[in-house]
């Protein structure tokens, strides 16, 4: 059977209770229709590049799929009518990547790099006291 990457965005009105059953309600129709989900990743809250109906932030959701054409079809249909889910994208993958995604992979860099403390200065001492401008003399 083909494998897809399916990802949906939800309105971050959302609760992360609301985007869990959502998630398995998307999930229990590709079972329903004899496909499977292989991986599904909440990617939490995010920015937007750029407004979507009114939206700046959404909880991404992705799911690895393994079903034919006709679940894809059933799902973005319901997507399409779901109040809540603001886009979603589905890829045709020739395979599923094992372990967790980019997404996933650049969080935990990101927390590292958090734990580390490196800041905006990186890995630079603090600065040095400015030096006070000599007085002008008047003669």
């Amino acid at each position: 059977m083909p494998l897809y990457e399916h990802v949906f965005l939800a309105r971050q009105d959302a609760s992360s209770q609301q985007v869990e059953e959502l998630t398995t309600q998307i999930t229990g129709v590709i079972t329903g229709l004899g496909g499977k989900v292989t991986k599904t990743e909440n990617w939490g809250v995010r920015s937007l590049t750029y407004r979507m109906k009114k939206n700046r932030k959404a909880h991404f959701v992705l799911l690895n799929i393994d079903g034919p054409a006709t679940i894809v079809n059933e799902i973005e249909r319901q997507e399409r009518i779901h109040e809540d889910v603001i886009r979603y994208l589905t890829v045709r993958v020739d395979e599923h990547e094992d372990g967790p995604s980019a997404m996933m992979r650049k969080a935990d860099r990101d927390r590292e790099r958090d734990d580390r403390g490196g800041g905006f200065r990186g890995d630079r001492g603090p600065r040095r006291p400015r030096e006070e401008p000599a007085a002008v003399v008047e003669e």
